[in-house]
């Protein structure tokens, strides 16, 4: 092999070592990683998995409930205190067992709250003391347990918690297009540094070989020492602005790696987005997609209905309250088992207890009107915060049009602005300008490449926050699901 081949194997070898180190990405490939694989997305996720099953939950609360209730066994060994017919007080020893099972099937009844059941209960007695045993069961029996001129939980639970599982599905979205407008602005963060530093490391470059062609054309007595030490200013200035665009340039990697989640070790190299393709966004349509999308929209009936639940819990506990409980069946008892399902008697129970508050000291009126007061607030509350949300989205639609006509502007300003540099620089090298211009359009390129991405970061931010305010997307022109 020839020296000549093996330079050139080496420089392969390590040229793709170095590209190897460079990781490549682009917004588009940055918010989507992040919506896969940040801290966030999880959160998002479990947050969505316990919306799900607190829904399941209300949901089973008004299904039939099969449940077996028992005391097995119920073991007792003791002396009790047992009156003699002479009043005088005897001790005696007890030693029995006292076991109970009961099955339930038991039905919540939405409209009125109340409850009703069907149960069988069998239950052993065992005395040690005398060696007895005897069985005491109720083969079937059918109940009801009914609140009267009381709060009903399950009506209201039936009318608000259909509306906290959509609101927290519409939260789950929210949450992603939340993670990719942070994920923009991390993805800004980095981006506006490296250019930074690539300005800062031209700038350094150039500076430096203008400096060198300065300190010649010194000799030759065409610029003057006061130009020549500008230069050299200039080419400091330039080194320290380097020292700083690196260090900012590694901060900003390394918060957007954390947010991504990201264990890559390599160098990040981001490319400069372009704007999305230009597409009208009428405000009313805006508007209307973010009533019918966001999860705000769905809150604000969420909770005008739990202040209004409020006030009748309060109004209804406040008042006479009464609680019916009614039971049929049949019941037996006998030394085995079988004799308890032999020729049973009837079982019948009714009870309505009673509250009545009398004397309160208008403690009752004053939870009444706190109750009234507080779903005066919230409707008030809702109003204002309905104005704010309109607002929002109109002047996000206004400040996402704007941008669009301004990233252009700065599009072109920039390309100017590189192109005044070049002219600048070779009119300064050939003697035909001076010093003081050429830093002039040196601080304009710079200027111009800053301005167009501030301006490319403006509207990306713009065009994930209004996404985010209405949950839809108007570059494709369809609601926004995961």
């Amino acid at each position: 092999m020839t020296m000549r081949k093996l330079f050139i194997w080496i420089f392969v070898i390590l040229s793709g070592t170095v590209s190897a180190q460079i990781r490549k990405l682009t917004l588009e490939e940055v918010v989507q990683q992040s919506k896969e694989q940040s801290i966030a997305s999880k959160q998002a996720v479990t947050q969505k998995k316990t919306n799900y099953w607190q829904y399941r939950s209300f949901q089973a609360d008004y299904k039939p409930q099969l449940s077996l209730l028992g005391t097995v066994p119920g073991f007792t060994r003791s002396y009790i205190q047992v009156v003699q017919p002479d009043g005088t007080v005897s001790f005696q020893p007890v030693s029995n067992n006292n076991s109970t099972l009961n099955l339930s099937l038991s039905q919540s009844i939405a409209m009125t709250g109340g409850t009703v059941y069907v149960q069988q209960q069998m239950q052993r007695f065992d005395d040690f003391q005398r060696d007895v045993t005897r069985y005491n069961g109720i083969p079937f029996e059918i109940g009801i347990k009914q609140p009267l001129f009381q709060y009903n939980p399950l009506k209201w639970d039936r009318k608000i918690s259909p509306l906290k599982y959509q609101e927290g599905n519409q939260q789950y979205i929210q949450s992603l297009e939340q993670i990719a407008l942070d994920a923009t602005g991390f993805y800004f963060d980095l981006l506006v540094a490296q250019v930074n530093l690539q300005i800062a490391e031209k700038n350094r470059s150039n500076n430096d070989t203008l400096f060198k062609i300065a300190r010649h054309k010194l000799e030759l007595g065409k610029i003057s020492q006061n130009d020549l030490l500008q230069l050299q200013m200039g080419l400091l200035t330039a080194q320290k602005d380097l020292a700083s665009a690196q260090q900012s340039a590694a901060v900003a990697s390394l918060k957007l790696k954390m947010y991504m989640s990201s264990r890559d070790e390599r160098e990040l190299e981001l490319g400069i987005p372009s704007e999305a393709g230009e597409f009208a966004i009428d405000p009313q349509m805006a508007l209307d997609e973010a009533f019918a999308n966001r999860s705000a929209s769905v809150a604000f009936r969420r909770r005008l209905l739990e202040a209004e639940r409020d006030v009748q819990e309060a109004r209804k506990n406040n008042g006479l309250n009464a609680t019916l409980n009614a039971t049929f069946g049949l019941s037996n008892q006998g030394n085995l088992p079988r004799d308890v399902y032999v020729s049973p008697q009837d079982r019948e129970f009714v009870e309505l207890q009673l509250t009545l508050p009398i004397m309160t000291w208008g403690r009752n009126k004053a939870r009444t009107e706190v109750a009234r007061a507080a779903r005066e607030f919230a409707q008030q509350s809702v109003e204002q915060d309905k104005l704010t949300f309109e607002q929002e989205i109109f002047t996000q639609v206004t400040l996402l049009q704007m941008l669009q006509k301004q990233v252009k502007l700065t599009r072109v300003a920039d390309g100017i602005a590189a192109d005044r540099y070049q002219i600048a620089k070779e009119r300064f090298i050939l003697s035909d300008l001076s010093v003081t211009d050429l830093g002039i359009a040196t601080q304009e390129k710079d200027i111009a490449r800053r301005d167009y991405i501030l301006a490319l970061r403006d509207y990306w931010q713009a065009y994930y926050s209004l996404r985010l305010l209405t949950l839809y997307d108007f570059e494709r022109g369809r609601k926004i699901s995961y």
